[in-house]
């Protein structure tokens, strides 16, 4: 009986969460609306909201393609921020992890001429270490890993941009174009691009790879972790209460280490599926702003509710309403209009317990929804109730 209503419990929890995200999703996209509205309000429906709401199917094949090739790192770096959340940690770094990454693959492309999976495999490590380093401070030394890993993210843009770029003489800088030499013109360097199994042709880009099938591979395994590995629950639990979780005989400090490499990792591979795309090129003179995508992995991790496979399609509507944004008339929208949408939706997200208990109530009624607890509040931890 206890297991039905357990079972019942979450298959509840889980719609509401569904519902309250889609209400957010709603709201972002009236206010926006209204947005375009006051701008100019004689082309705010064809030439404005509608494009958006179409995202990458204004111009299909090309806008889809364009969609899923930012979409695949978006999801990692949502995965990123999700890992952390649900091991009890924020990990505002993924920019600076990211940048790593990057680094580490276009290191191993352009100056090693190593094959896509090693590259891959050099973002991952570069990600995972650059990541740890927070970790060490918040295990060993209790310095909030919010405050870390905002510095490290500028330390490492600062130093990849230095080392790429070497006075102008770098091994892996294009002077003539101010960028990373392309993958793409250099003798070999298709050995190190992402295989898109005839993607390209499909939907006529020359930057959609099954990167975005990797993505959500390592989406579903991540979730395998979570929820279904002793490894998992030691995570979780470290997050929840340390002290009860060091009672029970978990390391603690090892936990929160592993928590932030492997957020970094995820991070860092997400610069690789990127960059070995072709995408995009780094520019290393481009040093006073940290890559979006780092940033943009917060917003996909709270819509997703740190759920790791919401992740996957929390990032694709992201990426749709971006995609959809480019595809604005500059003569009368400002292509920002979208991320203003996407703004406002992530803001609403905070507001996302509050509409989960309000729709929860509306759909199983009031009684139910104070049984199944769905806005409880954690119990409070061991050390504080000795305090009292």
């Amino acid at each position: 009986m206890n297991k039905k209503k357990l079972s019942r419990g979450g298959a509840q929890g889980s719609l509401t969460s569904v519902l309250a995200a889609l209400l957010c999703i709603l709201i972002g996209l009236l206010c926006g609306y209204l947005v375009l509205v006051a701008i100019n309000p004689a082309h705010a429906w064809s030439d404005g909201f509608v494009r958006i709401l179409k995202g990458g199917f204004h111009d299909a094949p090309y806008g889809i393609g364009k969609m899923l090739a930012n979409g695949a790192p978006l999801v990692m770096t949502g995965l990123s921020v999700a890992f952390a959340f649900k091991t009890g940690l924020f990990n505002i770094g993924a920019a600076g992890q990211y940048t790593l990454g990057a680094f580490g693959a276009l290191y191993c492309a352009i100056v090693l001429h190593l094959p896509w999976f090693v590259c891959l495999l050099a973002a991952t490590l570069m990600g995972g270490i650059w990541g740890a380093i927070p970790g060490v401070f918040k295990a060993y030394l209790n310095i909030n890993e919010v405050i870390t890993s905002i510095m490290f993210n500028w330390i490492g843009l600062y130093l990849v941009n230095e080392i790429i770029y070497g006075n102008g003489s770098g091994v892996m800088y294009d002077s003539r174009n101010t960028r990373t030499w392309n993958l793409r013109r250099m003798e070999g360097g298709e050995v190190s691009m992402i295989p898109d199994f005839g993607l390209n042709d499909l939907f006529q880009t020359n930057s959609t790879t099954i990167a975005i099938f990797l993505a959500v591979v390592v989406a579903i395994v991540i979730w395998v972790i979570l929820e279904k590995t002793t490894f998992g629950y030691e995570l979780k639990a470290v997050g929840l209460n340390k002290s009860a979780a060091r009672y029970a005989g978990i390391n603690e400090k090892k936990n929160i280490i592993l928590s932030m490499m492997i957020a970094g990792a995820l991070a860092g591979f997400g610069a690789g599926l990127f960059y070995l795309s072709g995408v995009s090129e780094w520019n290393p003179l481009n040093s006073t702003s940290l890559p979006a995508m780092g940033f943009n992995g917060i917003s996909v991790a709270l819509l997703a509710s740190s759920n790791p496979i919401a992740t996957v399609f929390s990032a694709l509507f992201i990426s749709h309403i971006t995609v959809g944004g480019s595809f604005l008339s500059t003569k009368y929208y400002p292509t920002e209009v979208a991320d203003l949408i996407s703004g406002i939706i992530i803001y609403l997200c905070a507001f996302s317990m509050l509409f989960r208990g309000k729709i929860h109530s509306l759909l199983f009624g009031g009684k139910r929804a104070d049984k199944t607890n769905v806005n409880a509040e954690p119990a409070p931890a061991a050390d504080e109730k000795e305090g009292k």
